[in-house]
């Protein structure tokens, strides 16, 4: 078979082209493929292989972690938490708006009752 191209082998795999550089990246030195004078990489059969070999075990790993139990397990600890900080988030909130009307019924009584003493200054120092 004669020697294929990146593009080539990007095709069959059905990936890009970039994929399978960062696959010849990952292989082990002793599966790279060598370069020409015009750095190039020289692809034979045993790269083909190496580069179907390693593409597979990556999918074949990323499948199975799509599908852990654990995953499953972690993400429904999770969703759970999550419920719980919104309602901490949720009580919190009514916390705070109810110290903030408090704080502004506060500060109207203290307005009432200044201007009651200031009145009442004023009205005992006129009619003294």
């Amino acid at each position: 078979m004669a020697n294929k191209t990146i593009s080539s082998i990007a095709k069959d795999l059905k990936i890009s082209r970039a994929r399978v550089y960062q696959i010849i990246d990952m292989l082990d030195d002793n599966e790279k493929p060598s370069k020409d004078s015009n750095d190039r990489y020289v692809i034979d059969d045993s790269v083909v292989n190496a580069i179907r070999k390693y593409y597979a075990n990556s999918n074949t790993k990323a499948k199975q972690e799509k599908t852990s139990p654990i995953d499953d397990k972690v993400l429904d600890i999770m969703r759970r938490q999550l419920d719980e900080k919104d309602r901490q988030i949720e009580k919190l909130t009514q916390l705070l708006n109810q110290q903030q009307q408090l704080n502004l019924s506060t500060n109207r009584q203290n307005e009432k009752l200044l201007d009651t003493t200031t009145n009442n200054r004023c009205h005992f120092s006129t009619s003294n």
